[in-house]
């Protein structure tokens, strides 16, 4: 009231300051709209007064608060101090009350640190001002930069001497000014009062290094590490000068080397783990040789997740990157993670290979060994895959695979990746050059029996195909898969040769009791014949001489799979050799079944077999062992006919005895 009773007096010497103080009165009264108009007609007053200026500009800034426009909050109190430090200062202990005078700080500081991180993009005015262009409205759109955050930092340290924030961003101020001087006293001073504090050993740090004092920056960054609060880099870096970004990060980049190059213990590895962050850091979160060396370091210390996070972080920005794809491959490698292992492996194999063979070549000789081991697994599946449906696809998979079948030889000078890399070739068509690969691995007369297979293969064009099938047979002997493999890359009809040629030699052996000799020539007769009948039929009986039972089992279940068209005749001696494995394997029930089919087809020619091989006796034995059996579970029905059936073999006394028991039990039950 009394402010209004001397407003409304035609006197207008104070007029401002009446202004002001009745703002005030507002404010504390709680009418924010009143007490703004009353700070408005002070700010932008043609002639102002400075005293009431700052009391406007900081009511005003108190309105700014409550209606959440912090950064306008700033703005006005960096003006009040402006014009006059001293003043703000009175005012704020003498209008703000205490209960706000904390919220109102820490807003100054949040908005201040914003502003030096260039969060803020200052240059825009209040609505005042741009309604007017007189007064204090001009020097308002003024572009906010370090000095005004600096007096602003000065008057949040007049009002609390002990914060440390705000003597924080003091020296931030100060640094951006460039006194730097000036910004390590104020740091000094705050360390000395809180040793450990980490904030402030970073700033440090940096302005050591930047006035050439290594070997105190050095110091500094370890007792960050040491604190371990290596955050407290991130909003520093939005203050630091580009080219002090660039000095710390090829500082700290230089220091973890240096520890990487000297110890390999534990605790070496992680602070030279401490330095690469704090180098990625001030790269601003992306240093690709950081992140490699560190992603290495991890995998060290046995952290292979973290590891694989950093790998990651590289292939998001460059997926082609070899080291990274090699890296994060070794450690899918030391997790035993087999599929992921291959996959990154291949890929960077085929980015730059140069790159990655010396790579796997610096692992021990197991890791070598897996993976080697790996890649050939994969590589030999894949191919095997593609060859088998002889729809080969584009030459991306191809050339993939002789990138790696490449790679392989370089790697380890085995037998068995020269032979993949002649099987890539050959896939690949390029039989000149999969022949000249064979030769100059294994020479013009390879011992290997493999290799020898492939030779024959690779000059079947142009040599004999009796002399071809002999190392295609031994191979048969040791990995029928393989030799199957290759017989992908004969066409039909040199395979219809080979087979004959094979069944021949294979018929000569066994005259001659050479069954083991003879079995490869059967095998490759068999293959070359896609399972032809015939041929496994004579492999049957041989593997029956060499006394392979279980093996000559499945080749005649395979030839009685495919009877469809076979005569009777034909049938029945294919189920009498089944029954006769099957006795041979203690099969007997089985047995008697297949022989029982074969006496159905034609009665005399299975008699005529039996005679021969088991023998009538012998088997009539079998049949009454049987029919017995099903007799004591009481099923009458199926003794009958296996008696019956025994019976046509031979008169045994036993079966007649036990047919005569199953009529006597056909009084009760009726026997078809």
């Amino acid at each position: 009231d009394l402010c209004e009773q001397l407003l409304a007096a035609e006197q207008n010497t104070y007029h401002n300051t009446l202004l002001a103080l009745r703002g005030f009165c507002s404010l504390h009264a709680q009418d924010h709209q009143g007490a703004l108009q009353d700070f408005q007609r002070v700010i932008e007053h043609d002639s102002p007064h400075p005293n009431s200026c700052i009391k406007a500009l900081c009511g005003r800034g108190l309105i700014r608060i409550c209606g959440g426009s912090n950064y306008l909050t700033a703005l006005d109190y960096i003006t009040a101090c402006q014009l006059k430090l001293e003043e703000t200062i009175f005012t704020i202990k003498s209008y703000v009350p205490w209960n706000q005078r904390g919220l109102l700080l820490k807003v100054l500081q949040e908005e201040g640190q914003m502003m030096l991180q260039k969060k803020r993009y200052p240059g825009g005015s209040s609505a005042s001002c741009q309604k007017k262009q007189t007064g204090l409205c001009t020097f308002l759109t003024l572009k906010v930069d370090a000095p005004g955050v600096f007096q602003l930092a000065s008057l949040l340290v007049e009002l609390d001497s002990s914060d440390e924030a705000s003597r924080l961003l003091c020296a931030d101020a100060l640094y951006q000014m460039g006194r730097g001087e000036e910004a390590h006293r104020l740091l000094a001073l705050a360390l000395s009062r809180n040793p450990q504090r980490a904030p402030v050993l970073a700033r440090l740090a940096l302005l050591q290094l930047k006035r050439g004092f290594v070997y105190d920056g050095n110091q500094l960054l370890k007792r960050v590490i040491r604190t371990g609060d290596s955050s407290c880099l991130l909003p520093i870096l939005d203050i630091f000068q580009d080219e002090d970004r660039k000095l710390l990060q090829s500082h700290c980049r230089w220091r973890a080397l240096a520890i990487l190059k000297g110890k390999q213990e534990a605790a070496a590895i992680k602070e030279a783990i401490a330095h690469l962050s704090f180098a990625i850091l001030a790269a601003g979160g992306y240093a690709e040789d950081c992140l490699l060396t560190r992603a290495r370091c991890y995998g060290r210390l046995g952290q292979m997740k973290t590891a694989i996070f950093d790998f990651n972080a590289v292939l998001k920005e460059d997926p082609r990157n070899v080291q990274a794809l090699s890296g994060r491959g070794f450690v899918h490698l030391a997790l035993r993670q087999q599929k992921e292992a291959v996959q990154d492996l291949i890929s960077a194999l085929k980015v730059e290979a140069g790159a990655v063979i010396p790579a796997i070549l610096s692992l021990k000789p197991e890791a070598q060994g897996l993976v080697t081991g790996w890649l050939l697994q994969h590589g030999r599946a894949t191919l095997t895959e593609l060859v088998a449906t002889r729809d080969l696809p584009g030459e991306e998979t191809l050339g993939d695979l002789l990138t790696m079948a490449k790679a392989l030889t370089k790697i380890c000078k085995a037998a068995q990746h020269h032979i993949f890399y002649t099987d890539v070739l050959m896939a690949n068509g390029r039989h000149q050059e999969a022949l000249e690969q064979l030769q100059e691995a294994f020479g013009h007369c390879p011992a290997e029996d493999f290799a020898r297979a492939r030779l024959a293969v690779l000059q079947l064009q142009s040599r004999n195909v009796a002399e071809a099938a002999a190392p295609l047979s031994t191979l048969a002997r040791r990995d029928e898969k393989d030799l199957a493999f290759l017989l992908n890359f004969v066409d039909t009809k040199q395979q219809q040769h080979l087979a004959q040629a094979a069944a021949q030699e294979g018929k000569v052996l066994m005259r001659g009791h050479h069954y083991e000799k003879a079995l490869g020539y059967h095998s490759l007769a068999v293959l070359a014949s896609r399972d032809s009948p015939r041929c496994l039929r004579r492999r049957a009986a041989c593997l029956m001489h060499l006394k392979k039972y279980q093996r000559a089992l499945k080749d005649m279940e395979k030839v009685i799979q495919g009877h469809g068209c076979s005569s009777p005749k034909t049938r029945a001696g294919d189920h009498c050799c089944q029954g006769f494995l099957l006795l041979a394997l203690a099969e007997e029930e089985a047995a008697v079944q297949h022989y029982m089919q074969a006496l159905q087809l034609d009665e005399p020619l299975a008699l005529g077999t039996i005679t021969n091989c088991p023998g009538r006796e012998t088997l009539t034995k079998t049949f009454h062992k049987v029919a017995q059996n099903n007799f004591e579970k009481q099923r009458y029905e199926e003794a009958w006919k296996i008696t019956d059936y025994g019976l046509k073999i031979d008169k045994s006394p036993e079966l007649q005895r036990l047919r005569a028991r199953l009529k006597r039990e056909a009084s009760s039950c009726s026997i078809h």
